[in-house]
C-alpha cells in the first residue's frame, strides 16, 4: 500500500455500505475518494448500466421487427394496424421517461435497473405467446406492443443514474457511452432478429423467437445490477426544479429540435426495417426479404456511432452550429430520398439513409450537449446561482429526452397515413423536408444568429 493510501481515511478509501447495497459516504467530486474507489465502482455501474439499458432498447424494437413478418406469416392486419404497431412502443416509451427519470432518486439505482430489467420479460414472454398464433387479435398484440416500450423508458432512468456517480468533469463521457451503448441495442435487435426467426424456419417463421432470445439476458442483466451495481443515498431528484423547467421557453425549443433528431433517429429506426421490404421484396420471397431486412441494423449502428462525435463536435464549434448543419444536411439528404423512392435502386436508397442515420446521430450529440449550455447562460444571466441552474439542467435533460422521444411515434404514423390514404411514402418525405427546414430556421433564429444573445456560448 502507499504512503498516499495510508494516508486516506475510512471515509475516503471504502464505500460506507448498509442493507441492499446503499452506498452512504459517495462524493465523486473528492479526488482523493475518486481514486481509491469511486472510479471502479463508477465503472462498474456504468457497465451494467449499458447492459441494461441496451437490452432496453432491443425490446423496443421487437415490434419494428416483427410488424415485416406478421403478414408472411398469416396475420390479417391492415397496413394502418402494422404502422400502429410499429409505433406504439415510442408512445409509451417517450411517456415512460418522465416518471422513470425519478425512479433512481425513489428506489436506488441498483434497485430500479433490476426492476426495469425484469418489466422488459413482460413483453418478450407476451410476444413469443401470441406470436406463435396468427389468430391473435390484433388489440393483444397492440397492448404487447404498448408494453414493449417498457424499454424506451429505461434510458431516462439509466441516465439519471449514472450522472450521480460521476464528477462534473466526466459526467460527458460517462453519458455519452451510456447513451450509445444503449443506442447499439437497437441496431443489434434489427440484426439478430430477423436471423433468428428465418434460421430455422423449414418453411414457416419462427416468430416466437423475437421474444424468447432475450429472457436469458434480460435475467443476465437482472443478476449481475443484484451482485454488482449500488445505490446511491445521496441520489436526489428534482421534481420542484422540473416544474419550473417547464416555465422556460427554451426547454420546449430545445425539445423540438430533439425531436427532429433523436426522434427522427428513434423514429426511422423503427420504421427502417418496414421500408426497405415494402420498396424492395414485398413479401413473396422470404430469403431475398431476410437478406435485405437484416441489412437494417445498419441505420442504428451508424446514428449510435455518430452521437458520441455530436457532442465533441459540439464541445468544438458549439452545439446550436453543430445542430444546423445537422438540420441543414438531413433536409437535403430526406429531398433526395423522396426523390429517390421511385428509381428502386438499393444501394442509393440504403446509402442516403445511413447518411441521414449519420446526421440524425450526430444531431443528437450536439444538441443534447446544448442543454446544460443554454441553462447555464440562462442562470447567469438571470443572477441564479451555479447549483440552481445545474439542477435546471438536470431536470431539463429528463423532460427533453421524453419529449424527443415522441418523435418515434411521429415518423411512423406520418409514413403510414402517406401509404394508406396516398399510396406512396413520397408525401411523408415531403414533410420531413420541410419539418427539418424549418427546424433549421428556428435553431439559427434562437441560438446562432447575431443578436438572438446566445451567438458563440453555446
Amino acid at each position: 500500500m502507499s504512503t498516499q493510501s495510508r494516508q486516506l481515511s475510512p471515509a475516503v478509501d471504502q464505500l460506507q455500505m448498509s442493507k441492499g447495497r446503499w452506498v452512504h459516504n459517495w462524493d465523486a467530486e473528492n479526488p482523493d475518494f475518486w481514486q481509491a474507489v469511486g472510479r471502479r465502482t463508477a465503472l462498474t455501474n456504468l457497465r451494467w448500466s449499458i447492459f441494461a439499458e441496451f437490452l432496453g432498447f432491443a425490446v423496443w424494437q421487437l415490434f419494428a421487427i416483427l410488424a415485416v413478418y406478421l403478414p408472411a406469416a398469416g396475420f390479417d392486419y391492415s397496413t394502418t394496424q402494422l404502422f400502429w404497431l410499429i409505433s406504439m412502443p415510442s408512445l409509451v416509451g417517450a411517456t415512460l421517461r418522465i416518471p422513470y427519470t425519478f425512479m433512481v432518486a425513489r428506489f436506488g439505482g441498483r434497485n430500479w435497473t433490476i426492476i426495469s430489467a425484469l418489466l422488459l420479460l413482460i413483453p418478450v414472454t407476451g410476444l413469443a405467446l401470441a406470436a406463435a398464433d396468427p389468430e391473435t387479435p390484433f388489440w393483444i398484440m397492440l397492448a404487447l406492443a404498448g408494453l414493449s416500450g417498457f424499454g424506451g423508458g429505461n434510458f431516462a432512468s439509466s441516465m439519471a443514474n449514472i450522472t450521480y456517480f460521476y464528477p462534473a468533469a466526466q459526467k460527458g463521457r460517462a453519458l455519452g457511452l451510456n447513451a450509445a451503448g444503449g443506442n447499439l441495442g437497437a441496431a443489434i435487435a434489427q440484426l439478430l432478429v430477423p436471423i433468428a426467426i428465418t434460421i430455422f424456419a423449414a418453411g414457416s417463421l419462427q416468430l416466437p423467437l423475437a421474444g424468447l432470445i432475450w429472457i436469458p439476458l434480460i435475467l443476465l442483466a437482472a443478476a449481475g445490477a443484484a451482485k454488482y451495481m449500488h445505490n446511491l443515498s445521496n441520489a436526489r431528484s428534482d421534481v420542484r426544479g422540473a416544474l419550473a423547467c417547464l416555465r422556460e421557453k427554451h426547454l420546449w425549443i430545445i425539445a423540438g429540435l430533439y425531436i427532429g433528431t433523436f426522434g427522427s433517429f428513434i423514429g426511422f429506426c423503427a420504421v427502417f426495417p418496414k421500408l426497405l421490404a415494402d420498396t424492395f421484396t414485398g413479401y413473396s420471397s422470404l430469403e431475398l426479404g431476410t437478406a435485405v431486412i437484416s441489412l437494417a441494423f445498419l441505420g442504428p449502428l451508424v446514428g449510435s456511432l455518430a452521437r458520441p462525435y455530436g457532442g465533441q463536435l459540439a464541445d468544438r464549434f458549439g452545439g446550436a452550429r453543430i445542430t444546423l448543419a445537422a438540420f441543414a444536411v438531413m433536409a437535403a439528404l430526406t429531398l433526395a430520398l423522396m426523390l429517390s423512392l421511385g428509381q428502386a435502386d438499393f444501394p442509393l436508397f440504403l446509402g442516403l439513409f445511413l447518411a441521414l442515420f449519420t446526421a440524425a446521430g450526430l444531431g443528437n450529440g450536439s444538441t443534447y450537449r446544448m442543454i446544460p449550455a443554454v441553462f447555464a447562460f440562462q442562470g447567469r444571466r438571470t443572477g441564479r446561482t451555479p447549483a440552481d441552474h445545474a439542477r435546471s439542467a438536470a431536470a431539463a435533460l429528463g423532460l427533453i429526452s421524453a419529449i424527443g422521444a415522441y418523435g418515434g411515434f411521429l415518423i411512423p404514423q406520418v409514413l403510414g397515413l402517406s401509404l394508406s390514404k396516398l399510396g406512396s411514402y413520397v408525401p411523408a418525405f415531403g414533410v420531413f423536408v420541410g419539418l427539418y427546414v424549418l427546424l433549421l430556421a428556428v435553431t439559427w433564429f434562437c441560438y446562432v444568429r447575431r443578436g438572438s444573445g446566445f451567438e458563440g456560448r453555446v
